[in-house]
């Protein structure tokens, strides 16, 4: 059955079913959007892993939900997507502690930081947003192929639309703009997703592949971004932009919606039905970039051999070192002092 439209009635998270017995797995949930998105989750009976950089506050976070459902079942795991070793590690904690995963919520992310390269010689929202994502869904795909039904969504962004994949600079090692980066890697989210959406299918696998974007929420994302775009949705302008912006509880809910709607079928792309990025939330088109066959499976390609994480559709986690050649060429030092479009 396919998912309903624009002009069906609102989808709330009231209409998440019950969850007891599955496992969710949220990445980013000690705040914002994966704090809400891993609240509600825990609300209708799943036991749901908190994966975050800071396992200290991802430990407050768990105590905050508890201090109001105090049923919530929720557990914590360190997870720095920046870093590909601890990618590996969370998910050998992960396959260690749960043989069954029913949801894998891609949801952390980075917005427009100042250029760093990561220890792995990658362009930090491209290792964030993108690569250790990849990485984390292939070294945990045989227990979500080992739970039939099960799903990952992969939040993306309306900025997608203004992504272009740069395959001959993609680490912004000539050229680096905060927002280029940040809309390249948005696009990635859902290249990576189609493409995976086309893999499952063709293998027949029991997973699903899903996208959402939030729309325009406030939450700690912007606090890297120009003082204009934090002014625009301060709550102090609240009477100019509540057409531009909504609350984190909203903003969660495409993502909701693509974990837990058993309409949602698998390559489908949910978020806000209004045009300004509101709403509640709706199948949505995507950029015809997003759809090009060609760069999801360059990407994918790619991805692979920089993270070294093959997808494993037969059900056994497959990894090695990452290409050390590409390795080499992506960690050379970039030439002191500023740059056209780099920070000084």
């Amino acid at each position: 059955m396919s998912s309903p439209t624009a002009g069906s009635r609102r989808w709330t998270a009231q209409d998440v079913g019950d969850l007891s017995g599955r496992t969710a797995l949220v990445t980013g949930a000690s705040a914002g959007i994966g704090l809400e998105i891993a609240r509600v989750l825990a609300a209708h009976g799943a036991l749901v892993v908190l994966a975050c950089r800071d396992v200290g506050k991802a430990e407050r976070a768990a105590g905050q939900i508890r201090a109001a459902n105090p049923a919530a079942r929720l557990e914590v795991a360190g997870l720095d997507l920046a870093r590909q070793a601890s990618v590996r590690a969370a998910a050998a904690e992960i396959r260690s502690r749960y043989r069954r995963l029913d949801l894998l919520i891609n949801n952390a992310g980075v917005m427009e930081p100042p250029y760093e390269r990561t220890e792995d010689g990658f362009e930090l929202t491209l290792a964030t947003n993108h690569l250790g994502h990849f990485a984390l869904t292939g070294l945990v795909l045989d227990r979500l192929l080992a739970t039939p039904g099960s799903r990952v969504v992969t939040m993306s962004s309306q900025g997608h639309w203004e992504g272009v994949m740069n395959f001959d600079d993609l680490q912004s090692e000539h050229d680096y703009r905060p927002d280029t980066a940040y809309y390249q890697s948005k696009l990635a989210n859902l290249l990576f997703t189609y493409e995976l959406d086309r893999r499952l299918r063709a293998a027949g696998a029991p997973v699903s592949a899903l996208g959402a974007h939030p729309g325009v929420v406030r939450t700690d994302l912007f606090r890297t971004r120009s003082r204009l775009n934090q002014a625009l949705i301060s709550p102090r302008l609240r009477l100019v932009n509540f057409w531009f912006a909504q609350s984190v509880q909203m903003g969660a809910l495409p993502a909701l919606r693509a974990a837990a709607d058993p309409r949602a079928e698998s390559g489908e792309f949910y978020g806000p039905r209004r045009r300004y990025d509101t709403g509640y939330p709706v199948v949505v088109p995507s950029s015809a970039r997003s759809r090009e066959v060609a760069d999801q499976a360059r990407l994918w390609e790619v991805s692979e051999r920089l993270t070294g994480v093959r997808f494993d559709l037969g059900g056994t986690p497959a990894a090695d070192g990452p290409d050390r050649r590409l390795r080499a060429v992506h960690s050379r030092p970039r030439p002191a002092g500023p740059g056209p479009g780099r920070p000084a």
